[in-house]
């Protein structure tokens, strides 16, 4: 067995942190096309 195999450093979920990483990166670029949309739109007017 590998010696880093007994002690790890984080006994944490790797899931929960995939999963906080793509909702922090869906909003980032969801922010990124609205505001775009609305200069898009604003600049119509």
């Amino acid at each position: 067995m590998n010696q880093f195999e007994k002690d790890v450093q984080s006994k944490r979920n790797d899931f929960n942190d995939s999963v906080v990483a793509f909702i922090a990166s869906f909003v980032f670029f969801s922010l990124i096309f609205i505001v775009a949309t609305v200069v898009d739109v604003a600049s119509k007017f």
